[in-house]
């Protein structure tokens, strides 16, 4: 029996830009943003060279700007954002491709180091299953760590290993645009790079 399954990254792959930095800017707003970035500059250009981990800078831009917030006024940003943004950072092609799977019946799953918290709710409108950062809540608020690991590069790999078996799959697909999706790309039989770029 013909089982399919795809693996889609989600920032930059089905969406133009970033969503983490475009839901800090429409939480935050500019000014605040930009601000944000600028102080914590000395940790995303460690990052950038390879000196800080991907997820202690995230975590410390998650302080900065999310720090004690309330979960239930941080996931009510996160509906919002999640119906008056995010549907115009959706790639055409993208969708496309996502409409195309479900019509073979394929199993499709977003796979994303962005907090699951403004994704879920596209994700579920979808019909797809989402594996994704999860963010640290303490007596109702945010401490602006992430529970676990950040849904990145190897981690990817273990969340889709640990959720399902994927020797079970005669056509396992991955779809990636940086680095940390190469690893995820490994797993399938097809793999697609930067598939919904226009052409440079």
């Amino acid at each position: 029996m013909k089982r399919e399954i795809a693996f889609f990254d989600f920032d930059g792959t089905i969406t133009v830009k970033d969503t983490f930095l475009e839901f800090i800017k429409f939480s935050k707003g500019n000014l605040r943003f930009y601000l944000g970035f600028l102080l914590n500059s000395p940790y995303l250009v460690g990052y950038k060279i390879r000196l800080i981990p991907n997820q202690k800078a995230k975590e410390k831009v998650l302080q900065f700007f999310f720090k004690n917030t309330p979960v239930s006024v941080f996931n009510e940003q996160c509906e919002h954002f999640a119906e008056e943004v995010l549907p115009k950072l959706i790639r055409p092609k993208a969708l496309e491709e996502i409409k195309k799977l479900k019509g073979e019946n394929a199993i499709i799953v977003v796979v994303s180091a962005s907090p699951e918290n403004w994704i879920q709710n596209w994700a579920r409108k979808m019909g797809l299953e989402l594996l994704a950062s999860k963010l640290e809540v303490h007596e109702g608020r945010i401490t602006g760590n992430l529970l676990g690991k950040n849904c990145h590069g190897k981690e990817k790999v273990r969340r889709i290993m640990e959720k399902y078996s994927v020797s079970e799959f005669t056509t396992i697909y991955a779809y990636g645009d940086t680095k940390g999706d190469l690893d995820m790309m490994k797993l399938a039989h097809n793999s697609f790079y930067r598939p919904f770029r226009k052409p440079s």
